[in-house]
């Protein structure tokens, strides 16, 4: 049988670790640029520090929805949008750090592809979303 003191030891281990994961998480997010580049790109950069608090708070609620298994009122309309949303965040997320590794460029320059990038970075979104959608489709 454990103690009161193991627990809250227990507890106060699993929230530090929790916090330290998040905020990791977070700061690689924050370190990609990811969030300035949406600042710079639609000429809003007074609010970048909002937008900084947004994907700090997000997390956050997430994490609480799930753990606490929070239900959600009207939850099959605000699903899809949430959806919508976070493969949009996903996608610019992955785009953001192919962007830092070089990704593309290396693999156009090995591949000798002259023409159609556009079109290869336009087929992965679709192909991402319309798996996604799939995934999705099939749980639901």
């Amino acid at each position: 049988m454990e103690t009161w003191a193991e627990q809250i030891l227990l507890a106060a281990i699993g929230l530090s670790a929790g916090v330290v994961a998040a905020g990791g998480l977070f700061s690689f997010i924050v370190g990609l640029g990811v969030v300035s580049d949406f600042a710079d790109r639609t000429h809003t950069g007074e609010h970048v520090m909002l937008y900084e608090t947004s994907v700090a708070l997000g997390g956050i609620l997430g994490n609480l929805f799930i753990v606490y298994q929070i239900s959600i009122p009207w939850g099959s309309w605000i699903v899809p949008i949430f959806g919508l949303f976070a493969g949009i965040f996903t996608g610019c997320w992955a785009m953001a750090l192919a962007e830092i590794l070089n990704v593309f460029p290396i693999f156009a320059r090995r591949a000798k592809l002259t023409k159609g990038i556009a079109g290869i970075i336009i087929g992965i979104a679709l192909g991402k979303g319309l798996g996604a959608l799939l995934f999705f489709w099939q749980r639901w």
